[in-house]
């Protein structure tokens, strides 16, 4: 028995790693959804909702999780096969360095939900914060604690398979409920492609306002911001559109008011109200082509280049 410590040692220091991203991917998913549902106001990231955060601990539960129930599994078979002593001093080791190091990343998480309500978080989201750290500290603890000190090693141990399936059917819970809280990847794609087409927007807006600053008038057309200026430079990518490969279409208003016109995949006006959500009001957009109207700010033209204002 004592030639196979080696393999024992494998079995829980792995699944150590993996009950540590399992367990803090599990109270992510809480942690986030408690962010989207329980508004505050005046709470700013990271207080907010975050689909990336969110991601993580999706891509966390689907690769850690089995890893964690399997060598669990395997652990579990070998005690009964009486392949792995139940008082030997490798299991009790490993067993009390699995609780050591889950109660500092634990310790961490409180910590972490009492400073956040401590910075003014709202009571009820620290409540709930704080619970939701308290009940998986709970379950692990609890789980290690009495697996080491129980007398015995049945086969129809109902406490064990309690756990085993019981924190089964908790990560489960947790990812299937996730999955109702982020965009699909092909709508995030759609997202950053509109965010390229944004992102040029402003380019070109500053541009327009570096060039209204230095001339007095708009420019007649894209090209003739390609020259650049004394406090903007562009070049022909900055001006086209990924989609069509050709410049973004540019009209002339009134005296100074400019529309950018594009084509978006999706829509971001939705969001403008959306506290749990970032974007950008000067540049609001439905799907299909858009046309987003600005208007260039009076300035004196030794100051720097002025941001333009949307006109709705």
């Amino acid at each position: 028995m004592e030639k196979q410590n080696a393999k024992f040692a494998f079995f829980y220091m792995l699944s150590l790693v993996a009950l540590v991203f399992t367990s803090l991917a599990a109270g992510m998913v809480v942690f986030q959804i408690i962010n989207k549902k329980v508004i505050d106001l005046i709470t700013l990231a990271p207080g907010g909702f975050n689909q990336d955060a969110l991601k993580f601990a999706i891509s966390a539960i689907i690769i850690a999780a089995p890893i964690y129930f399997v060598m669990m599994w395997l652990i579990n078979k070998n005690l009964l096969a009486g392949k792995m002593d139940k008082e030997s001093g490798i299991r009790k080791w490993l067993t009390y360095f699995i609780l050591l190091i889950s109660a500092v990343v634990m310790i961490g998480w409180l910590i972490g939900a009492i400073n956040s309500f401590l910075n003014g978080e709202l009571t009820l989201k620290f409540i709930l914060k704080f619970l939701t750290a308290f009940l998986i500290s709970a379950l692990i603890f609890s789980y290690y604690l009495y697996d080491i000190r129980r007398k015995e090693v049945a086969k129809n141990n109902n406490i064990i398979r309690a756990y085993f399936y019981g924190s089964i059917a908790i990560v489960l819970a947790a990812l299937t409920a996730s999955f109702f809280f982020i965009d699909s990847p092909l709508k995030v794609r759609l997202q950053k492609y509109d965010q390229n087409l944004v992102n040029k927007f402003s380019q070109i807006d500053y541009a327009i306002n570096a060039y209204y600053g230095e001339t007095g008038k708009l420019p007649a057309d894209l090209n003739s911001l390609l020259n650049g200026g004394s406090t903007y430079y562009l070049i022909e990518s900055d001006l086209t559109d990924p989609g069509t490969n050709k410049f973004i279409e540019y009209r002339v208003g009134g005296k100074d008011t400019y529309e950018l016109c594009a084509v978006f995949k999706t829509e971001n006006k939705s969001l403008a109200n959306d506290k749990s959500s970032y974007v950008d009001v000067r540049w609001l957009h439905g799907e299909g082509f858009q046309c987003l109207k600005q208007r260039v700010a009076q300035v004196d033209k030794s100051k720097p280049a002025p941001v333009s204002v949307p006109v709705r």
